[in-house]
């Protein structure tokens, strides 16, 4: 047995999938259903959320849209597990719930991880490019979320530093872009200067998973080999220091050392 059926036996997979061409089949036709499945469920709250953010104050429509996205994230991955084409245990994030201002830094294998993340903490900011900002699946719903757009370093190191002081839980990932070198790119100091100004911890996340699946060059519309596979659990916690770069090589060196490559 290779390591790859051993997960897939672990995932619970092996025993419920079809054999051979009718198996082939089926994970296609499942493959993009769930594509399908994703862009309905973000159309069904970046629609509305066009025209609830230009009526309701902040003060109602950041939550409201923070919640949406994160029942509409977890809608989908329930129905991957459902599917038996994903195992993923996010129960190591619960320790985070209860906690205060907090800057949380995962590594980045894949475009899952931020819907990993959102989809099981309540009070989490994230940190947007602009071309989600743009996106007609999820550009209006970040916006009324108050998700903070990566265009202008200084503002955005002001803007999350706030969210982290109001207590709430950022979302960052401090190689800035999905991982190309494994097992982590190395990292931008992003991370560091905003934990520095907001006086917070530095929380790390390490994902692992067992397929390239939406990792960096990846063809969104290619179909991975399954089960797709996701070990997820909490990291060191760093305390911000004054020295940003030393903290940087820190945390870098923390990932290198406890992520297999």
């Amino acid at each position: 047995m290779t390591m790859r059926d051993g997960a897939a036996e672990r995932a619970g997979w092996t025993a419920a999938r079809p054999a051979g061409p009718v198996r082939m089949v089926w994970e296609y036709v499942l493959f993009y259903v769930l594509l399908l499945f994703f862009g309905i469920v973000c159309l069904a709250w970046n629609l509305p959320a066009t025209v609830l953010d230009a009526v309701l104050p902040r003060r109602y429509g950041r939550p409201l849209s923070r919640f949406m996205i994160r029942l509409g994230f977890r809608t989908y991955l329930n129905a991957m597990k459902a599917c038996g084409i994903l195992k993923c245990d996010l129960g190591a994030l619960d320790a985070l719930r209860g906690e205060g201002g907090l800057v949380i830094c995962p590594n980045h294998p894949s475009l899952l991880d931020a819907v990993f993340v959102l989809s099981h903490l309540p009070k989490t900011v994230c940190i947007a490019k602009a071309n989600v900002y743009d996106n007609l699946f999820l550009g209006s719903g970040a916006r009324m979320a108050g998700y903070i757009r990566n265009d202008a370093a200084t503002a955005l190191v002001k803007s999350a530093a706030r969210e982290v002081r109001d207590g709430h839980q950022l979302l960052i990932f401090p190689e800035g872009t999905r991982t190309v070198s494994a097992p982590v790119n190395p990292l931008k100091g992003g991370f560091a200067l905003i934990a520095r100004h907001a006086g917070v911890p530095v929380q790390t996340v390490l994902i692992e998973p067992n397929s390239r699946f939406l990792g960096k060059g990846w063809n969104f519309f290619h179909k991975p080999e399954f089960p797709l596979v996701y070990t997820v659990r909490l990291g060191r916690r760093f305390e911000p220091e004054a020295d940003v770069r030393a903290m940087v090589r820190k945390v870098e060196d923390h990932y290198r050392a406890e992520l297999r490559s």
